[in-house]
């Protein structure tokens, strides 16, 4: 097996444009199928919360496998472990589209969340292994913008998909998009990691404790994981409203996505300009934003009830939470500057672990028919990020002043 470290520059130069075409890998997986949610419910006759729970049985398995892939990954290598994944990854889409088992697609769609995860970590981590200190700095701040492109790209072709064939087209491409970069792996790829480490629990579970015991790093990752909470809130509901309610097509869906997708990405790079801003400007602002045009959605929706309504005020309701994401995740992961791998895997993976818990409690807290249904729910999330983040500014005063 060649070692990365000592390839040609034309072949680095190649390997690190391919990892930056299977970041979106991640955001294809989650997002593709939403547009399909409607018919998948109907073809395997079963209810929408059914549907739902596929989506957070991937996000749970997502996120519990980043707690634990990091470590095991430094003491085994890149190489296969993500050879392995993408197998999976193939495999599993294809058994996807041969059964109408509710629970045997959830089964795959856990396998296809460990997968992932140990795709994510090791494309992260083979920046830090080939390159110097600043050159990874330089590429990692493309990471979120290439990771962006799934979340955007996806549902918007995960329509066109289902609307020329049928929901099994969605997982048809996944298989092809993981079997390309199988391919590309097994031939020009290779260990990136120069020395394999002895996997340490003991460190390892001292190091989390010590992450977990730290008040203000922690209502940081209820913050994420609420801001994210929001956006698959429209995700996993979003569709049933689209299709069944306003009588829309999936394509209908796949654009309604796509145009909260860049709502979400607009308040990234608008999170990201107002970094230098004291707390109450940077944060509250959003915030309190973001509960004034719930409360308008919800007031409105007792009037009118309709697509044209629903989309642009849930675009202004995402870009708000995109904002308070982006300026929680810097300052949640600059917070243990020694240990940023361990920070960034425990922050990444409990993110995901309160957008599943949240999406589920959605998924059978009955059925969300309409709009205000759905602004409903918005409100109790964006009330709940609310609550969390004046506990934050209190804790964040209470350690300015003992310092």
């Amino acid at each position: 097996m060649n070692m990365l470290r000592e390839a040609s520059e034309k072949r680095i130069r190649l390997i690190t444009i391919m990892a930056f075409v299977s970041i979106p890998l991640s955001g294809f997986v989650t997002d593709i199928y939403l547009p399909s949610f409607p018919s998948m419910a109907k073809e395997m006759m079963v209810s929408e919360k059914d549907i739902q729970i596929t989506l957070t049985s991937y996000l749970l398995s997502y996120g519990i496998s980043q707690l634990f892939v990091g470590g095991i990954l430094d003491s085994i290598g890149r190489y296969r472990p993500k050879l392995v994944a993408l197998l999976v990854l193939i495999l599993s889409s294809l058994f996807i589209t041969m059964t109408n088992s509710i629970l045997l697609i959830c089964l795959l769609r856990i396998l296809q969340g460990i997968a992932v995860s140990v795709l994510v970590v090791a494309t992260r981590a083979i920046f830090v292994d080939i390159y110097d200190a600043e050159r990874v700095k330089h590429y990692l701040s493309y990471f979120t913008i290439a990771w962006s492109c799934g979340p955007i790209l996806a549902p918007f072709l995960g329509g066109y998909l289902e609307k020329l064939f049928n929901w099994h087209a969605n997982f048809y491409f996944l298989a092809f998009y993981a079997g390309f970069l199988f391919l590309f792996e097994w031939f020009f790829s290779g260990e990136s990691l120069p020395q394999k480490k002895k996997l340490d629990l003991s460190e390892n579970i001292s190091l989390y404790s010590m992450m977990l015991k730290n008040k203000i790093f922690m209502l940081g990752i209820i913050i994420l994981g609420l801001s994210y909470s929001i956006v698959m809130l429209f995700n996993i509901t979003g569709p049933f409203i689209i299709e069944n309610t306003f009588h829309f097509t999936p394509v209908v869906i796949g654009y309604c996505t796509l145009i909260l997708g860049f709502s979400w990405m607009i308040g990234g790079f608008i999170g990201k300009r107002r970094l230098g801003l004291d707390f109450k400007s940077r944060i509250l602002l959003p915030i309190i934003l973001q509960l004034i045009l719930i409360a308008g959605l919800i007031t409105t929706s007792y009037f009118a009830e309709s697509l044209y309504i629903m989309i642009p005020f849930a675009f202004f309701i995402h870009i708000c939470s995109g904002v308070l994401f982006t300026s929680f995740f810097t300052t949640s992961m600059l917070y243990f500057p020694k240990n940023a791998g361990t920070a960034g895997g425990l922050m990444g993976g409990l993110v995901y672990v309160i957008t599943s818990v949240t999406s589920f409690i959605i998924s059978v807290s009955g059925t969300v028919a309409e709009q205000k249904d759905l602004s409903w729910r918005y409100l109790i999330i964006a009330i709940l990020l609310f609550v969390v983040i004046l506990i934050m500014h209190q804790a964040v005063k209470k350690e300015k002043a003992e310092n």
